[in-house]
């Protein structure tokens, strides 16, 4: 655990995902220890929604995201009501990447030079994080595991309620949460 993947032939391999509330200067991460796959990406952001969004949030009707790489969200839009807008980095601009620059960075600044030997040794690094303007971070331990190359079908495309912006609909879309069967 000892380098960027984090893998350890003894210890095994963890994979940090996290939320940046800009709003808020409050960081969650959700450290896995399986695969980095869309599947976590939702679980994590579900996590963070479950543990501190909805009470920071109690009235938002949408959650916007910008990220760098997809993700399957209609479950999460379902399950929760909300219409997500995500809004995709294009290829190459990752550096204004919020979550890069106002988290990741505090992050691994605050665990320079300390040995990563085990993963409550991550987490209590990771929210130890903060900086004297505010930034505060919240950090928890994902066990499930994550299967790499799941594949959506086509028949389940064609089920997803994903509405293309007029700007770039191939990196900015919403996905809106589909009604219930009655």
């Amino acid at each position: 655990m000892k380098v960027h993947d984090f893998e350890d032939k003894k210890l095994g391999k963890v994979a940090p995902y996290g939320v940046y509330d800009i709003g808020a200067d409050a960081g969650w991460i959700s450290l896995g220890v399986t695969c980095d796959t869309a599947e976590f990406a939702v679980a994590s952001i579900r996590t963070w929604l479950e543990r501190i969004g909805k009470a920071r949030y109690p009235k938002a009707s949408e959650l916007t995201i910008t990220a760098e790489c997809g993700g399957s969200l209609q479950k999460l839009a379902d399950e929760t009501g909300l219409t997500i807008e995500v809004r995709h980095y294009p290829p190459g601009t990752s550096k204004w990447n919020k979550i890069e620059h106002r988290l990741f960075c505090h992050i691994t600044q605050n665990w320079r030079g300390r040995p990563l030997t085990d993963h409550a040794t991550i987490i209590e690094l990771i929210a130890a994080t903060s900086t004297k303007t505010g930034l505060k971070v919240e950090s928890a331990l994902d066990t499930r595991v994550y299967q790499k190359g799941v594949k959506v079908t086509t028949a389940k495309m064609k089920g997803l309620d994903i509405r293309g912006d007029a700007f770039h609909p191939e990196w900015n879309y919403s996905v809106v949460p589909r009604k219930p069967n009655s």
